[in-house]
């Protein structure tokens, strides 16, 4: 199977599971917990599925946020309630933002959840821990969670293999950020370098850094060597996703593709994700 399938897969999966970070349901699910502010509104989140670990492997396994940003979210989180509790009401607020954004997309999910199952058959843990801690979780009953947690676990095994591309190409997390801004460009940079909350000084090491290389030019863009740099690292990304599709054949990977593009499609048209990347 041609590589090129793990990222037409990528494009349609991200939509669906990444709109439970602004989703107003999931904040409200999470604040009644206890937890407030945006990066102890993430960051727990998304890393409970590790259990109570140090604030460092949550930034090793997140890799492009800053030391300051995942100490801010995660410090307290597990004083104020359980990584079990996080979980409940991250289902809980998927449930109800699915519901809310593509109501019509949701009636008939079997054939697509048979089919992320036995995607998700094709995935081994090596090397990939956010993949293996939410693949070790229960499935949640509701036909369309399970769903959306089985897209999740896809996700999270692609952006295991992305950060050991990333490794592999000596590229450090700040590099990371200003690449893909500087190959996105517009909204993209300023959304970074707020949520990802680097200092302008380590912003603009990193751009210095690649600049040393060959990658960025004097206004921050890509250069021919840059943008072939980057390239050649969502190829390798692409490449260690390709396993699920893999296993699930070519015939049933259209056939999911088919099936989850309304929904995507639905949450991008109800305003699930604040940036849309037209370049991707």
């Amino acid at each position: 199977m041609d590589s090129s399938a793990s990222r037409q897969m990528h494009k349609v999966l991200e939509p669906a599971h990444a709109m439970i970070y602004f989703a107003p349901e999931a904040k409200q699910e999470y604040e009644a917990l206890g937890l407030s502010g945006q990066a102890e509104l993430y960051f727990p989140s998304r890393a409970a599925a590790l259990g109570v670990v140090p604030w460092q492997v949550v930034q090793a396994t997140f890799f492009g946020f800053s030391p300051l940003a995942v100490q801010l979210g995660m410090a307290e989180a597990w004083t104020k309630t359980t990584p079990e509790a996080v979980l409940a009401a991250r289902y809980r607020g998927a449930d109800r933002a699915l519901r809310r954004m593509a109501p019509h997309q949701l009636d008939d999910v079997a054939e697509a959840l048979d089919l992320v199952r036995t995607a998700c058959a094709g995935c081994s843990p090596e090397g990939r821990p956010l993949y293996a801690g939410h693949a070790a979780l229960p499935e949640p009953a509701e036909p369309h969670v399970a769903l959306w947690h089985g897209i999740a676990v896809l996700r999270e095994f692609r952006g295991d293999g992305h950060l050991a591309a990333l490794v592999g190409a000596r590229i450090t997390a700040t590099q990371a950020l200003v690449l893909h801004a500087a190959y996105t460009g517009g909204a993209m940079t300023t959304f970074l370098q707020q949520s990802r909350a680097w200092s302008a000084e380590e912003w603009a090491a990193a751009a210095a850094q690649l600049a040393d290389r060959g990658w960025v030019d004097g206004d921050g863009g890509l250069t021919e060597a840059g943008s072939a740099a980057r390239e050649a690292v969502e190829e390798q990304t692409d490449q260690l996703a390709l396993a699920p599709w893999e296993h699930l054949g070519q015939e049933r990977t259209d056939r999911l593709r088919e099936l989850l593009t309304p929904l995507s499609k639905a949450v991008v048209a109800a305003g699930g994700l604040p940036i849309v990347n037209p370049r991707r």
